[in-house]
């Protein structure tokens, strides 16, 4: 499976090995950790009672633009209500939604550390949140145990889903290419003053909510940056 696991900010090591162990219960090996606090650790192996290549293989990174560069597809876990609405799933749901996109290239679930979660900018990278229903009078859940729930859901989608073949003319664009269209979208709206800086509310957010629900592939992204291109010129020459 094209499925990568994200761990953002883990601050215990042995989370990390029984979030590896989690995966290879399932048959997930891909694992990028996002500024993990101890890593590598005794504990870390300790926890992953086996999968100790999954932490062998591991990527880390400074910062989770770049685990999810290559990604096509994110699902963000969070457990807290936002102030902007994100499209949500739950973990079946998500599951059977992550395999379908892996037609298409990469695809990743992140999870937040252990006290805070994923911050809002952090969610702005994800195309979808994921929520595991729980208990609400004891809805805390430990991060390897919403490792281990995803990945089972991922298990037995995979097993029941034969993959689709592609429907338009070219993939969809990848993490980094939006985020390349993002950052070209953002300095055209402030050079023609639409963007204020200095008070730019949520218009970046709702922008991002709208071209990740639009869900634009390699061709689409490239004619955007076209006309983002031919504003700049007319900027120029005018």
């Amino acid at each position: 499976m094209s499925i990568r696991i994200v761990l953002v900010g883990t601050t215990h090591p042995g989370n990390i090995g029984a979030a590896a162990r989690a995966m290879k219960n399932m048959g997930i090996s891909d694992l990028a950790l996002v500024e993990p606090r101890y890593f590598p650790h005794e504990e870390a192996t300790a926890r992953a009672s086996g999968a100790t290549d999954i932490l062998d293989n591991a990527m880390v990174v400074s910062s989770l633009a770049d685990a999810l560069a290559d990604c096509v597809y994110v699902a963000g876990a969070s457990a807290r209500s936002r102030t902007i609405s994100w499209p949500s799933m739950g973990p079946r749901d998500c599951a059977e939604r992550m395999i379908s996109e892996c037609s298409h290239g990469k695809v990743a679930a992140v999870f937040g550390p252990e006290k805070t979660g994923l911050h809002n900018d952090d969610l702005d990278l994800c195309h979808t949140l994921l929520t595991i229903p729980t208990d609400p009078e004891f809805s805390s859940l430990n991060l390897a145990m919403a490792v281990q729930v995803l990945t089972y859901e991922l298990r037995v989608a995979s097993m029941l889903h034969a993959g689709p073949a592609f429907e338009s003319e070219a993939p969809p664009a990848t993490h980094e290419e939006m985020e390349h269209f993002y950052t070209h979208l953002e300095r055209v709206l402030e050079d023609i003053r639409f963007l204020d800086r200095e008070n730019p509310r949520h218009l970046m957010r709702r922008l991002r909510r709208l071209f990740i629900r639009a869900r634009p592939d390699k061709n689409e992204v490239n004619i955007l940056r076209g006309i983002l291109t031919a504003i700049d010129r007319r900027d120029e020459s005018g």
